[in-house]
Parts: structure tokens; sequence; C-alpha cells
């Protein structure tokens, strides 16, 4: 008799997740896996249900019924503590415009999601420092938000989401506010940072381009998963690097 076979169980799961705000259905059943090191894209049209998907996989927001799993914890029924732990070192995220800290400069941003967890200062500004030069902004450290390009404060926020070493990094419409140039900088460095890392990333767009940088992508139409497929890689640097 031949043996088969069986992939490890998804990482990240959610199951026929329903949420709604006031009369507005956001997620009317979706499901969505993935996979360990995994880059998944979320895409569909504006209004869709995308972030309130992502936000119920990632905790920020508890579904009205239906299953959120990380790593075998039921994340849709832990108490606040819990996820905000979770968001602190097994969570990474990013918004559309970064959400940087205007008083900080560049390398305290990535620093700062070290210090709850006891780092030092110098180790975590040492972190910090390595990060911004993984995704290509070491120079750019004592300056604060308001002085670095789009492209440069997406890729510090990129930096700061990846320092403490997550299993998932969240990117709800990482690139929607940057020209076609940062945008392809953004993403090259991301999935190539990521994948060095070994970290699973749930990206939502609405951008085909953005999307063909996933390993995979999931359709969401009013709210429901409604087909999957494979991306074809944006081009054949980006895949290579």
């Amino acid at each position: 008799m031949t043996s088969t076979a069986t992939q490890p169980p998804p990482l990240l799961s959610g199951t026929s997740l329903s949420k709604t705000y006031g009369v507005t259905r956001a997620l009317r059943g979706a499901s969505v896996t993935l996979h360990a090191g995994e880059v998944l894209a979320i895409t569909g049209a504006s209004g869709s249900g995308k972030s309130t998907l992502l936000h119920c996989l990632a905790g920020i927001v508890r579904p009205d019924s239906g299953t959120v799993v990380h790593d075998g914890e039921r994340v849709d029924a832990l108490p606040e503590s819990r996820l905000s732990e979770l968001r602190r070192t097994e969570f990474g995220v990013v918004f559309q415009f970064g959400q940087l800290i205007p008083e900080l400069t560049a390398l305290d941003n990535v620093a700062l999601p070290l210090l709850p967890a006891g780092t030092t200062r110098p180790a975590a500004h040492e972190q910090a420092h390595t990060w911004l030069e993984r995704f290509g902004v070491a120079g750019q450290e004592a300056l604060r938000p308001g002085r670095l390009s789009g492209g440069q404060a997406q890729r510090v926020a990129l930096a700061r989401a990846l320092v403490t070493g997550p299993k998932v990094v969240f990117a709800d419409e990482p690139t929607g506010a940057l020209d076609s140039l940062a945008t392809e900088q953004v993403m090259t460095a991301l999935v190539r940072t990521a994948r060095e890392a070994g970290t699973a990333v749930l990206l939502v767009t609405h951008d085909a381009q953005v999307a063909a940088y996933a390993d995979r992508e999931v359709v969401l139409r009013d709210g429901t998963t409604t087909a999957t497929s494979t991306a074809e890689p944006a081009t054949a640097e980006a895949t290579a690097r």
C-alpha cells in the first residue's frame, strides 16, 4: 500500500467568519488558511470585506461567528491581554499609511516593539539597525517619519513589523499610498525579507500587481470567499531576490 505525504496543518485559519457593523454585513462566512512561510494575497473590490477579514484573523476585532485558530490556539476566544501579547510577539501588522509614531526617529520606531519584552535600548537599537539595513533604509535612522518618502516610511513600518520575529505579518494595503516604483521596492523587500526570516505574510490588496508577489490568492466578494488561485510571480527579478 502506498502512502501519501500529508500537508502540515495551517499556521493560521479562519473558518466561516461573519462580522456585521450596524446593518452592514462585512463578512458572510469567509474562510481562509495560511501556512508557515507562505505569502497569501486576499483580493477583492473595495467594500468586499478584505480588511475586516484581516482584522479578524489578527485578533484586532472579534468575529460575530466562526473561528480563528493560530498555531493551535483559538484567537477569537482569547482575552485581550493574550491578544496584546500575540500582537507583540507572534503577529506583525502593517497598515496602508504605516502608522509610524511621528515624534520618534526611524530607528526608535523600529526598536519600540522590542522594549516591552525587556530588551535593553542599546540591544533594541542594534536589532532595529539590522532590520533597517535589510529593508534598504540604512542611513535614515535619525530621521523622523515626516522627513521620509512614502516608500521609505513604509519600509520602516515593515521593519518594525518584523523586528520581533513574528510568525505572521498582516499587511493591509501596504502599498495603497505609493507610486508604482515605490510599490515594487516595498513589495520586493517584504517578500524577500519574509522568506529569509521564514515569516508567513497575509496581504490585503486590490492591486493585481501587488497580488502577483504572493504564492496564492484568495478572492473575496461581498464578504464571502469566492475563489482561490496560485498567483504568478510579478517579475523574475522579484522572485529571485
